[in-house]
């Protein structure tokens, strides 16, 4: 064993003494650096993966609408042809808007969604139906599950959805439709939950005063993750569709997805400073340590140990402690996320409301851990670890042996 690697790890071993406790103390506190970043990263990654995936589930991932924007006609032809596409693999006509919605005497303003009841199972993941099913035959209706609850409402009951016609039309008219919830669903997100219902084509025509057509064409992708073949179908529906407008779901929701990359970033950021902390809790072990061991130092020197292998024994015992603290706080990390929601669940039967859904939107906490990131902590922890113990290790090289000798 090299002399450097085996002082260091000497000098490591727990002692009775305040330089242990110190030692004790920088450890401990990499542990928690460490595992802090990767646990907020964790879950800003998983924030962002979930919500992508409860988009893509609910939301359409190309949307059509007329350049011209009048309505679009021939709605059941065009979606036979956008379903030819290579990497579509179903197309639902749907209107949009805002009505007032209400049940005894309950007013909420949600956003109906007209579509096809067979074509829309295809382009919408609704296959979690905690009440009724999925049926929009005749005057029917399907509520989220938030939405329900708020108001009360269950599969059978009868509700009142107003016009925004009436608003529009100053000489006309428009009658409340009397709608009958045959289900309730749960996405799981409470921006869907709480803010959208979910009616047939010509309910949905009746209210905004149509007799045929729609206003977008919405369509659902094999791979719409997969940016170079996602790009080859966008180009293929814009080929076959030149006088209409196309989005995608990148280009609907890129404020939310930059909104989350910044917090995820700042919030790192801000936390490295607890690891920076700790790092300078090492470095002031390692200086403790060389005023401690003068006489041993200037010993080594005066049998004839070089100025780089003293050098090493100080660099060394810092990588020691912060590999322990890397590795325990990556340990620390995976406990802590494998038991978060169990956590969550716990502070809420003591009254102490951690993940509110109708605040952050999801149901429970979200998170994932890429190898990447963690890797990307590691090495940036233990690169300021080394250059942090590179101060104490020259001073103690540099030591003069007689004078080291002489001052014991």
């Amino acid at each position: 064993m090299p002399f450097s690697f085996f002082l260091a790890l000497k000098y490591f071993r727990p002692k009775r003494s305040f330089t242990s406790i110190i030692t004790l103390v920088s450890v401990l506190g990499m542990v928690l650096g460490v595992a802090i970043i990767i646990i907020v990263r964790a879950v800003m990654t998983g924030f962002g993966e979930l919500w992508q995936e409860k988009i893509l589930d609910f939301k359409p991932h190309i949307t059509l609408a007329s350049n011209s924007g009048r309505a679009i006609q021939n709605e059941q032809q065009l979606c036979q042809r956008l379903e030819q596409v290579p990497g579509v693999v179903a197309a639902a006509p749907s209107l949009e808007t805002r009505v007032l919605l209400e049940y005894r005497k309950q007013v909420v303003a949600p956003i109906v969604i007209g579509t096809d009841s067979e074509r829309a199972t295809k382009v919408m993941k609704l296959n979690r139906m905690v009440e009724g099913r999925f049926d929009l035959e005749g005057d029917s209706v399907v509520l989220g599950i938030d939405m329900a609850r708020q108001l009360g409402v269950f599969v059978g009951n009868e509700i009142f959805i107003y016009s925004p016609m009436n608003l529009v039309e100053k000489d006309e008219i428009y009658f409340p439709e009397r709608l009958t919830v045959t289900g309730i669903f749960d996405s799981g997100q409470n921006e869907f939950d709480s803010g959208f219902v979910i009616v047939s084509l010509h309910v949905a025509r009746d209210l905004l005063g149509m007799k045929t057509g729609v206003h977008t064409i919405s369509l659902k992708c094999k791979d719409p993750q997969k940016t170079v073949a996602f790009e080859k179908v966008v180009e293929d529906v814009k080929k076959l569709t030149p006088g209409f407008h196309v989005r995608t779901w990148q280009e609907v929701d890129k404020a939310l997805f930059n909104a989350l990359a910044v917090e995820k970033n700042m919030m790192a950021l801000l936390l490295a400073f607890i690891t920076v902390v700790a790092i300078f809790c090492v470095m002031n072990t390692l200086i403790v340590l060389t005023v401690q061991k003068t006489d041993e130092i200037g010993l080594f020197k005066a049998l004839g140990f070089s100025s780089r292998q003293v050098m090493g024994v100080f660099v060394i015992h810092g990588w020691i402690q912060c590999i322990a603290g890397v590795l325990l706080g990556i340990g620390a990390a995976f406990l802590i996320l494998n038991n978060l929601q169990t956590m969550v669940e716990w502070l809420a039967t003591l009254g102490v409301e951690v993940f509110p859904k109708n605040v952050y939107g999801l149901s429970q906490i979200p998170w994932s851990v890429t190898p990447r990131e963690v890797a990307e902590v590691a090495v940036l922890v233990v690169f300021f670890c080394t250059l942090a113990s590179l101060l104490p290790a020259g001073i103690a090289a540099r030591k003069d042996p007689v004078q080291s000798l002489r001052n014991e």
